[in-house]
C-alpha cells in the first residue's frame, strides 16, 4: 500500500478483545453481531449471523408472497457463526430476513436480489474500504466509530461493497501485536461489528465484501508471508463474511445486475508474487522521472540518488504477477463477454501512476499492469473503483504520466475512495517525512497540478473519510466521492469535487 508500509503495524489485541466485548454487551442482547446478506444474484443470496450460543437456528425469509424457514447449525469451529445460501428467489425483488435460537431473535435484515439481465434498471451503490476498529488507550476506537458506513446505510442503495482492509490484523493503532491466528482474527471481525454503523450497513442492504491485505497481513503475499496466515485470513473471513471463494481463482467474482452494470470484483492477494522492495533498496519513487525526483529531494534527500537498472528491471519483470495466471485469465474472458453496458472493475490497489512507493500497487507488477489495460480498452463503458490508498482520487489511468509528448492515456478512468477508519493518506505521508504538512504539500503540489507539473488528477483529497456514492442508468454512470456526513468531498482546492460522469458508447 502507498504509505502503510511506512506506518508501524501493532495494536494491543487483550485490549481489543475486551473493548469487543465491552462494546458487544451494550448491544441488544442475543444476536450482537447482527446479520447480513451477501452475493446477491437475481435469483439467490447468502445470509450470515453469529448466534448467542452453539446448535439450532432458525433463519426466516420473506419477501415476493412467500415465507421460506431454514434450521442452520452454530458451531465453535466456526466462532459461532452460520451461513445459508437461499435459491430460488425472484429478480429484482425486496427481501426481510432474520434468525432466532431458542427465545433470542435478530434484528431484521434486508436485501435485493439483482435485477434479471435483460432488465434496464436504474441502480445504486456505495463502495468505501479500510476499517480499522482497534481501540486507542481510552478503550474508544483509535480512529473513528465508522461513521462512513453509517452514512452508506443512510443513503439507501440497492447493495454496497466493503472492498478491502476490512479488519486490520496489523493495526496502525500503537501498541497492539498482530493479529495471525484464525483467533485473533475472529475477534478483530467482532470489533468492527461492536459499532453499530457497521452492523446498520450490513442489515439494511445487501453486501458484497473483498479483500486486500489487513485481513492478512501489511503487504501481504503468500510468497512473503506464507502459507499458514494466508489460511487463517480466509478462514476468519469467510466465517465473518458471506462471501464466496474458489482455490484456483481466490477471491474473484463477478455479478449482473441487469442490462446496465455488471462488477467485477478482483483478489490482489491470493496470488501475487513478491515485492520487487530489496533489489529497489527501499526506494521511495522508482519510477518518477529524474525531474520529478530532483522537484522532490528537498523533502526527501534520497530521491537525489540514480535509480538502479536492476531495480526497474524487477519492477517490470513479465515473470511477476498480481492477480495469478489463472485469475487474470478468468477475468479477461469475462469482461470481454460481458453484455452489460456498464462495467465495474472492483479493484483492491490503485491502478493509477501515483509514483511514490509503488511496490505494493499495480505500478509495482509492470507487465501485468499493461496486459490488464491492454484487456480494459477492449472493451466499452470501463470504470475501475478502488480503495486501499487512503484518499479520495479521480484520475485518468495512463501508460505514460511524464512522457515527452505529454501524458499518455488509456481513456479508462478510475476513482479511489475511503478510507473508513484508519490514517488518511496526508497523515501517511506527514508521519514518514516527519513533518505535518508534508502530506497537504504533496497534495497541492504533485497530486493536483497537471503534467508535467504533477499527476493532474481531477480530483485529489487525503485527509477525508468517506466513499464513493454510484448511480447506474441505462446511459450513464455516475460515481460522487461522499465525506463520512454523506457530504461531497472538497478537492484540495476547497472545491467540492466533480462526480465523475460516464456516458455510454
Amino acid at each position: 500500500m502507498p504509505a502503510r508500509a511506512l506506518v508501524a503495524c501493532a495494536a494491543v489485541l487483550g485490549a481489543a478483545t475486551t473493548a469487543a466485548a465491552a462494546l458487544a454487551a451494550a448491544s441488544p442482547s442475543g444476536f450482537s453481531d447482527g446479520v447480513a446478506a451477501g452475493e446477491m444474484t437475481p435469483t439467490s443470496a447468502k445470509l450470515w449471523t453469529r448466534a448467542p450460543r452453539a446448535g439450532k437456528v432458525m433463519l426466516t425469509v420473506t419477501g415476493a408472497g412467500a415465507t421460506r424457514t431454514f434450521v442452520l447449525t452454530a458451531r465453535r469451529a466456526s466462532d459461532l457463526t452460520v451461513q445459508r445460501s437461499v435459491s430460488g428467489l425472484r429478480p429484482g425483488a425486496s427481501y426481510r430476513y432474520s434468525f432466532a435460537q431458542g427465545a433470542a431473535r435478530s434484528r431484521v435484515g434486508r436485501f435485493e436480489t439483482a435485477p434479471a439481465p435483460g432488465a434496464a434498471a436504474r441502480v445504486r451503490f456505495a463502495v468505501s474500504g479500510d476499517a480499522d476498529a482497534t481501540p486507542g488507550p481510552n478503550g474508544k476506537p483509535g480512529f473513528n466509530g465508522f461513521e462512513t458506513y453509517g452514512a452508506m446505510a443512510r443513503a439507501r442503495n440497492d447493495f454496497a461493497v466493503n472492498l478491502g482492509d476490512t479488519i486490520y490484523s496489523d493495526s496502525g493503532v500503537g501498541g497492539t501485536p498482530v493479529a495471525r491466528t484464525v483467533a485473533q482474527k475472529w475477534a478483530k471481525y467482532r470489533l468492527g461489528l461492536g459499532l453499530e454503523p457497521l452492523r446498520r450497513l450490513r442489515s439494511s442492504t445487501g453486501l458484497y465484501s473483498g479483500w486486500d491485505d489487513h485481513e492478512f497481513v501489511n503487504d501481504f503475499s503468500r510468497a512473503e508471508h506464507g502459507a499458514a496466515i494466508y489460511r487463517a485470513g480466509v478462514k476468519a473471513f469467510l466465517d465473518y463474511t458471506p462471501a464466496s471463494y474458489s482455490g484456483r481463482t481466490g477471491g474473484y467474482r463477478t455479478f449482473r445486475w441487469g442490462k446496465n452494470l455488471e462488477l467485477f470484483l478482483l483478489d490482489g492477494r491470493s496470488f501475487r508474487s513478491a515485492k520487487a522492495t530489496a533489489a529497489c533498496g527501499g526506494d521511495i519513487a522508482p519510477t518518477a522521472p529524474a525531474a520529478v525526483r530532483q522537484a522532490f529531494a528537498a523533502l526527501a534527500p534520497a530521491l537525489a540518488q540514480p535509480v538502479p537498472q536492476a531495480c526497474l528491471d524487477a519492477l517490470a519483470s513479465p515473470q511477476r504477477t498480481l492477480l495469478g495466471a489463472a485469475q487474470l485469465a478468468a477475468f479477461t474472458k469475462a469482461i470481454r463477454a460481458s453484455t452489460a453496458t456498464f462495467k465495474v472493475v472492483l479493484n483492491p490497489e490503485p491502478l493509477l501512476q501515483l509514483y511514490a512507493l509503488p511496490y505494493d500497487r499495480w505500478e509495482g507488477y509492470a507487465a501485468e499492469r499493461a496486459r490488464v489495460l491492454d484487456v480494459l480498452r477492449s472493451v466499452r463503458n470501463v470504470v475501475v473503483l478502488t480503495t486501499d490508498m487512503h484518499a479520495h482520487v479521480i484520475g485518468e489511468i495512463r501508460t505514460d504520466t511524464f512522457a515527452p509528448g505529454g501524458p499518455v492515456g488509456t481513456g479508462i478512468w478510475e476513482v479511489v475512495t475511503g478510507p473508513v477508519a484508519t490514517n488518511t493518506y496526508a497523515k501517511e505521508i506527514d508521519s514518514f517525512l516527519g513533518a505535518p504538512g508534508s502530506g497537504a504539500v504533496v497534495t497541492g503540489a504533485f497530486l493536483r497540478p497537471a503534467p508535467p507539473r504533477g499527476l493532474g488528477l481531477r480530483c485529489a483529497q487525503t485527509d477525508a473519510y468517506g466513499y464513493a456514492q454510484v448511480t447506474v442508468t441505462p446511459t450513464t454512470l455516475t460515481v460522487q466521492p461522499r465525506t463520512a456526513t454523506g457530504r461531497a468531498v472538497l478537492d484540495a482546492t476547497g472545491v467540492p469535487c466533480a462526480p465523475l460522469v460516464l456516458r455510454a458508447t
